[in-house]
C-alpha cells in the first residue's frame, strides 16, 4: 500500500500463497514417508522463517509474490503435518477434545497476530524478524518430541484427490469454513463501515467473531466425543446458516450485532474442529496424512475463493450481500451433510 500498489495486485500476491499451499500439500505424504515427519515439518518451518526475512531484504512486488508462493508451500506443509500428528496421537475417545485444544490455540494465534503487529508496528525490519522468530520457536517442541512423531511406513491407499471425495463431509466443511472465515475477516469491517459503524466499532465487531472462534472450540470438541460427528456437523452448519440470515437484524444495536457475530464465529469455526476429528476417526497412518492434505488443500481453496465470492454478493445485494453470501455457503454445506447422512442410512438398511 505504501508503494502505491493497486489493491488487485496486492491481492494477487496473497493468492500466490494459496496456490503454493494447494500445490505443496499433495506431496506431503510421500515426502514424509521418504524423509520422516520431523524432518519435513522442521524443513517447512525453517523455509517459512527464512521467507519472512526475505520480505525486508527484497522490497519488490514481483519478488514478494514469489516469496509468498514459497511461504504458502511451507505453511501448508506445517498445517498438514501438525494436524496429522495431533490427530494420530489423540486417543479415539478424546479426539474431539484434543482437536478442540488445537483449534483454540490456532484461533488464539489468529487473534494475537494482528495485536502483535499493532504493538511492534509495520515499519522497518522488526515485524519480519519477530515473525520469523516465532516460526523458529516451532522447532523447539519438534526437537523435544520428534522421536514420538508418527511414522508413515507405506503409501496411502489412494491419491489426495481421492480423499477429497471419500470424506466430503469433512473436506467440503474445510472449504466452506475457509471461505467464510477469510471472507468475514477481509470484508466484515468494510460491511460494518457501510452500515455507518465507526472504524473502531467495525474492528471491535470483527474481534467478536474471532473471540467466538477461540471460546467455542473446547466445549464443541467435547460434545463431538459424545455424539455422531456427522450429525453435529449438520447442526453446526444449519445453525450457522440461521445466524448468517439473522445478521441483518443486528445493526440496529452494537451489542446485538456483536452477539450474533460471536455466535457465528464460534459455531461456524467448530466445523473445522469437528471435521478434523471426523478425519481422525476414519483414517490412520498414510491414509490419515493424505486425508489431512486433502483437508488443508480444500481449506486453502476456500481462503482464495471466499473474499471474491462474498465481495460479489456485497456488490450485487448491498447491505444484505454479506449475510446472504454466508448463508448460501453454509446452507449448501448443510444440505451436503444431510445428503451424506441419508446415504449412510440407506446403505446401512
Amino acid at each position: 500500500e505504501r508503494w502505491g500498489t493497486s489493491s488487485t495486485i496486492s491481492g494477487l500476491t496473497a493468492t500466490a500463497a494459496g496456490f503454493g499451499t494447494v500445490l505443496a500439500v499433495p506431496l506431503v505424504p510421500k515426502l514424509s514417508q521418504r524423509y520422516g515427519v520431523p524432518f519435513v515439518l522442521g524443513a517447512a518451518l525453517a523455509i517459512s522463517a527464512f521467507c519472512m526475512t526475505l520480505f525486508q531484504l527484497m522490497p519488490d512486488v514481483a519478488a514478494w509474490g514469489a516469496i509468498r508462493f514459497v511461504l504458502g508451500c511451507g505453511i501448508g506443509i506445517v498445517f498438514t503435518l501438525a494436524e496429522f500428528w495431533i490427530n494420530a496421537a489423540a486417543k479415539p475417545e478424546r479426539r474431539g477434545l484434543v482437536m478442540g485444544v488445537y483449534a483454540t490455540a490456532l484461533y488464539a494465534g489468529f487473534a494475537l497476530g494482528p495485536m502483535l503487529l499493532a504493538f511492534i508496528g509495520t515499519q522497518g525490519a522488526l515485524p519480519y524478524y519477530v515473525t520469523a522468530g516465532l516460526m523458529t520457536l516451532g522447532l523447539v517442541p519438534l526437537v523435544l518430541a520428534g522421536r514420538n512423531a508418527p511414522r508413515i511406513d507405506h503409501q496411502a491407499s489412494g491419491s489426495v484427490a481421492r480423499f477429497i471425495l471419500s470424506v466430503p463431509t469433512a473436506t467440503v466443511g474445510a472449504l466452506v469454513f475457509g471461505a467464510v472465515e477469510t471472507g468475514v475477516v477481509t470484508l466484515l469491517p468494510v460491511h460494518n463501515v457501510r452500515l455507518a459503524f465507526s472504524e473502531q466499532d467495525a474492528a471491535l465487531l470483527l474481534s467478536a467473531f474471532t473471540l467466538g472462534n477461540v471460546l467455542f472450540q473446547l466445549p464443541l470438541g467435547l460434545l463431538s466425543d459424545r455424539m455422531d460427528r456427522r450429525k453435529l456437523l449438520l447442526g453446526l452448519a444449519a445453525l450457522s446458516t440461521l445466524l448468517a440470515l439473522a445478521l441483518p437484524l443486528g445493526p440496529s444495536g452494537f451489542w446485538r450485532f456483536a452477539g450474533l457475530l460471536f455466535l457465528l464465529g464460534g459455531i461456524s469455526g467448530a466445523i473445522y474442529t469437528v471435521g478434523l476429528a471426523h478425519l481422525g476417526a476414519r483414517f490412520a497412518g498414510a491414509d490419515l496424512a493424505s486425508a489431512n492434505a486433502a483437508f488443508v488443500m480444500l481449506y486453502s481453496f476456500g481462503l482464495m475463493a471466499g473474499p471474491p465470492a462474498i465481495g460479489y454478493g456485497m456488490d450485487r445485494a448491498g447491505a444484505l450481500g454479506l449475510p446472504l453470501a454466508l448463508a448460501v455457503l453454509l446452507g449448501a454445506y448443510a444440505l451436503l451433510v444431510l445428503a451424506r447422512l441419508r446415504l449412510a442410512r440407506e446403505n446401512a438398511a
